[in-house]
């Protein structure tokens, strides 16, 4: 046995092989493959004269179908010297639901032809070659290489961008509250060779509509966003939409659809100062009079004591459950003090922002007292670094005026004109402050709005002024200035209401998404797309409105075909009664999820994740005629133009017969080989035990 183990060895080693001779018993086959994908749909493939005499210029799948049902292709099966089959892939599927997600794979039907056919003489693809789907085609290739059939390819399509605007994407929130303005982002990509004028319109089902003229420069993507305002409760069918440019070939993408939702809504705001300046006594009156607003008060004034009145509360919320009711915290020029907060009441704070999905506004005053807050757990929030030596403020002698940054163009909080075009004309109309805070520079992450038009701060630039930063869950906003009190000068409450309207429901948005007596869910991102990884947070209560620390929380998700899973949410190890989870879009469509607390007889929460539909194959995107050129070098084979075609008819009469199909078997490194390699060697280690030879 051993003599026989080891004269098997030395056979394996000489790399035999077990070949197979399949001898084909039909005529030698020619196999056509043609895409039938939706991006053949693009009207840029021009005839060849040997199809049409006029040469016009028709979809890549018309332009598909004359090659097919050209007679030429007779003189290649004439008096059966070959059989033709031709086979489409990439077909759209029938349901609406898969669509989206369909794309193109090259590789794939090249592989299926070559295992189904044992008697192959060539092969000729019709395609854009534009793939989106499965391996690199070129591997494909290389198995054609290997069997010595040639690869042929035909592209379809012009390599370059058809003349067209293209509305890619809209990016709008889920809702909005109803009577206030809401922004709609959007990008058009330009593929003209000039620049258009256009104006974008956007109109809802009522026929109620809004326009913006836009400039887009050739060749580029122009990304924008458009102002709309909910009068009405509900969901809403909202379309936008620009006219048809001269030159342009694709006017189907000129129009999205979208839907959003129209809640009210009672954001509950905390105001915590020390002096009554005046920022505080306008900013208490535009958030009391704000019917969406309902405000609390806490004075800490350093001579009388706290503060009373209408909105007024006696103390600090000191239990979480007494917190958590606010959506909004503005914290004025207030600190570390034996009359003033503590640092676990800060703690509190952070935890509400971070856990509970709050917002926090700074507001410092010449006071300084904002400097004690970097010894708290709020240290880490404040979007900006301090400047020590300056305690309490700069003064200006002349009103120093606000300019805004490119985010803060961009930006729903500073929009306080009534159109995108008004707006920058209203900030520079706005009057001037005569204070701001020691600042030296805004933190890693942050976002600037507004920063002083006159006054740099080192080698920083500009003294940033208003700052945003997002914190766990919740949001941060740092307003540098106590002046926006100023606002009012000619135009009474317009501007400066809307400020901070804006300020409080920006904050509030995400905690607002869905919420119950007892139950908040909110989720990230807004409107997700297939493929995408949504994330579930939800803030839980007892009845008694104590965060839940014992409970759990399950969402029943129900897909947009109907299918139902449960999910139960993780708690995170904190308590604030925050739990956390996760699930995959896999379609796009309307997602309903259903929260409730298990075992909990409260009112269940219900709300809608709207997945965008991107398809992976679109129309007037170029054609790829450098993937089909790869693929027939790499088989041997021949780029055919369509002019050409009657040559490529030559070209395979002129190809021998297919050899006969041989397979092997590579003996040596076969599993059969080596267990029985393995069967043989366990043996004779048995034998040698059972004879007593160890």
């Amino acid at each position: 046995m051993r003599f026989f183990i080891a004269t098997l060895v030395a056979i394996m080693l000489q790399q035999p092989e077990w070949r197979t001779t399949v001898t084909p018993n039909t005529k030698p086959r020619i196999a056509i493959l043609w895409d039938d994908s939706k991006s053949m749909l693009t009207t840029d493939a021009q005839l060849p004269e040997i199809l049409s005499p006029k040469q016009e210029i028709t979809t890549r799948a018309d332009f598909t179908k004359r090659i097919l049902e050209s007679p030429l292709w007779n003189s290649l099966a004439a008096n059966g010297a070959n059989e033709i089959i031709t086979r489409p892939f990439a077909q759209q599927p029938e349901d609406p639901a898969l669509q989206a997600s369909a794309g193109t794979d090259l590789s794939q039907p090249l592989e299926e032809i070559l295992q189904k056919e044992n008697n192959l003489r060539a092969a000729i693809l019709i395609s854009d070659g534009d793939w989106n789907l499965g391996s690199p085609p070129v591997s494909s290739a290389q198995k054609f290489l290997l069997r010595k059939i040639p690869l042929y390819t035909i592209p379809t399509g012009a390599p370059a961008r058809l003349p067209d605007l293209d509305l890619l994407d809209i990016n709008a929130p889920t809702y909005a509250i109803v009577g206030e303005n809401l922004q709609i982002p959007f990008s058009i990509r330009s593929s003209l060779n000039r620049e258009v004028r256009t104006t974008v319109r956007l109109r809802d089902n009522s026929g109620r509509e809004r326009t913006k003229a836009i400039t887009l420069p050739p060749n580029k993507t122009v990304f924008d966003s458009i102002l709309w305002k909910l009068e009405k409760e509900g969901s809403s069918t909202l379309e936008l939409s620009f006219p048809v440019a001269k030159e342009e070939l694709v006017p189907q993408n000129n129009a999205r659809s979208f839907s959003l939702t129209g809640k009210p809504e009672k954001i509950r705001v905390l105001v915590i100062e020390s002096l009554p300046r005046w920022e505080y006594r306008y900013l208490r009156n535009a958030l009391s009079r704000d019917p969406g607003v309902s405000l609390s008060c806490l004075l800490f004034h350093p001579q009388l004591g706290i503060g009373g009145g209408p909105d007024y509360i006696e103390k600090f919320p000191e239990k979480i459950e007494d917190l958590a009711q606010y959506d909004v915290i503005f914290l004025g020029d207030v600190g570390i003090n034996d009359n003033q907060l503590t640092k676990p009441q800060c703690e509190l704070i952070r935890g509400l922002v971070e856990n509970q999905a709050a917002g926090l506004v700074f507001l410092p005053g010449p006071q300084g007292n904002q400097f004690s807050l970097l010894d708290t757990a709020l240290s880490d929030l404040l979007p900006v670094y301090l400047d020590a030596a300056k305690k309490n403020g700069i003064t200006e002698v002349n009103p120093a005026p606000l300019a805004l940054t490119s985010d803060g163009a961009a930006s729903l909080l500073t929009m306080l004109g009534d159109t995108e075009e008004d707006n920058p004309m209203v900030w520079q109309s706005l009057p001037g402050f005569y204070w701001h805070a020691p600042i030296q520079r805004a933190k890693a992450g942050t976002t600037v709005l507004a920063v002083h038009a006159n006054r740099f701060s080192g080698n920083y630039g500009r003294v940033p002024l208003i700052v945003t930063k997002t914190a766990g869950s919740g949001k941060i906003l740092h307003m540098g200035i106590d002046s926006a009190w100023r606002w009012r000068r000619g135009v009474e409450d317009k501007y400066h209401y809307r400020y901070w309207g804006q300020v409080a429901r920006w904050m509030s948005y995400q905690r607002n998404m869905a919420a119950g007596q007892q139950l908040r869910v909110f989720y990230t991102p807004e409107r997700p797309s297939p493929g995408d990884s949504v994330t579930l947070s939800a803030n839980a209560f007892d009845k008694n409105g104590a965060p839940l620390n014992d409970g759990k929380v399950a969402i029943n998700l129900t897909s947009p075909q109907g299918s139902s899973r449960m999910i139960e949410l993780i708690k995170d190890d904190n308590s604030w009664g925050s739990f956390r989870g996760r699930f995959l879009i896999d379609a796009p469509g309307a997602w309903k999820l259903t929260a409730n607390i298990v075992g909990d007889d409260a009112k269940p929460v219900s709300t809608t994740i709207l997945a965008q539909t991107i398809d992976l194959e679109k129309t007037g995107q170029p054609a790829r005629p450098e993937v089909l050129e790869e693929l027939s070098r790499i088989a041997k084979g021949r780029m055919i133009s369509p002019q050409a075609l009657e040559n490529l008819i030559k070209e395979i009469n002129a190809l021998p017969e297919p050899r006969p199909l041989e397979n092997r078997i590579p003996l040596w490194h076969h599993w059969i080989t080596i267990t029985f390699l393995i069967t043989l060697l366990a043996l004779f280690w048995i034998f040698r035990k059972l004879s007593g030879q160890f």
